[in-house]
């Protein structure tokens, strides 16, 4: 993606506002899109995240249907559902992450899809639908985009010259104190995103991230404690670090280290890279294209997604930034390197270790945001 971003629950008090805006939300908003003098017209408006489409998506799109499209971005999950709950946004198209997706189709905010207006979900992949069903129902409300795995990216021959030619497969790689010292030289990045970091974690640990039980949150909270000397930077997209040769280890997005390895080949920098899903298992993430309730141009956006459901557009975006889409009728068109590449596109056995991460209570969020606060500080 080179969405360089923070997927999930970032800065104590954005999170501790978004709580409260969900409490209140969540007591019932319902937005008529049929009503605006503005609903007929040749626009659309689409807010997603950071590099996260091909450069010439929009513009084909625009020429095909003679629809306008105003694009803007955002670089985390937070940005998005503080304008979503607070209303009145104008977007049409929005790309929540899944468990953010499942609070806010609970607080009302996301219009039910019209199927009939969208026949190219049939191009989509049953897995990821399955996974999207866990924060959607029926899938009613939300169409996949791209997924990703929280894993481990690292320098292959920095690791190597620091802890020997073993080819690593474990979390143990990070979460391991006496591994994380030995790499603090040439650096150690984790992404500035408290849920994954913690799942990730917790897995190593060997505790169900779904269980969403305070104890397994203070367990993690003291693994990560332990290795916080040894990291030098939280980074929400430490992508030029990586092509730069400046970190050596970082747990991150799958896409993005995907992303970073294809530009240290373009620009030659020598970086040699790679990303593994550890054996004890990860968390799948799936980005989610949904209609806001209270969209001006609904309509629009229906055609909008299922123009992106065409197996050469889907395919285009991917070849792009090197993220998997959800959907298999695009992969004939997918490069090989890619869709070949197990990093980027998991294979059946990887993906049986993939957990699919469950929407939180609010009281589990805070305890989340405070344990992130005290790892980032250090205390």
């Amino acid at each position: 993606m080179a969405f360089l971003a923070q997927r999930v629950f970032g800065t104590c008090p954005m999170t501790a506002f978004i709580l409260l805006l969900i409490t209140l939300v969540a007591c019932g908003r319902q937005a008529d899109p049929s009503k605006g003098a503005s609903a007929g017209e040749k626009i659309l408006n689409v807010y997603s995240w950071l590099d996260y489409i091909a450069p010439d998506t929009v513009a084909n799109f625009e020429k095909e249907t003679g629809i306008k499209v105003r694009y803007d971005m955002y670089d985390n999950n937070e940005v998005l559902e503080t304008k979503l709950l607070t209303g009145h946004t104008s977007y049409d198209i929005v790309l929540p992450t899944g468990a953010f997706f499942e609070r806010q189709r609970r607080a009302g905010i996301y219009r039910k899809l019209d199927k009939t207006q969208l026949p190219n979900l049939t191009n989509a992949d049953p897995d990821i639908m399955r996974r999207l069903a866990v924060y959607d129902p029926d899938n009613l409300y939300a169409i996949p985009y791209m997924f990703t795995t929280t894993g481990l990216g690292y320098n292959v021959d920095q690791v190597r010259a620091r802890l020997g030619a073993t080819r690593p497969d474990s979390w143990a790689l990070l979460f391991d104190p006496k591994n994380a010292a030995k790499l603090k030289d040439c650096g150690i990045s984790i992404i500035d995103s408290a849920m994954d970091v913690f799942q990730a974690a917790m897995i190593y640990l060997d505790r169900d991230p779904n269980r969403l039980d305070p104890r397994d949150v203070a367990a993690a909270s003291e693994a990560l404690l332990k290795i916080r000397p040894f990291v030098r930077t939280i980074d929400p997209a430490p992508i030029a670090d990586l092509v730069n040769n400046s970190i050596c280890l970082t747990l991150e997005w799958s896409g993005d280290v995907a992303t970073a390895r294809s530009r240290a080949k373009e620009a030659k920098t020598g970086a040699n890279l790679a990303y593994f899903v550890p054996r004890e298992g990860a968390v799948i993430t799936v980005d989610m294209m949904a209609i806001p309730a209270d969209a001006p141009h609904p309509r629009n956006a229906e055609i909008w997604m299922n123009y992106l459901m065409r197996p050469d557009v889907m395919a285009g975006i991917t070849n792009y930034i090197h993220y998997p889409n959800g959907y298999t009728a695009s992969l004939p068109l997918v490069e090989a390197s890619i869709k070949t590449d197990e990093a980027i596109y998991p294979d059946q056995a990887t993906r049986a270790r993939l957990i699919s991460p469950k929407a939180v209570p609010l009281e589990y969020s805070r305890l989340i945001t405070r344990e992130w606060t005290r790892f980032r500080t250090g205390n």
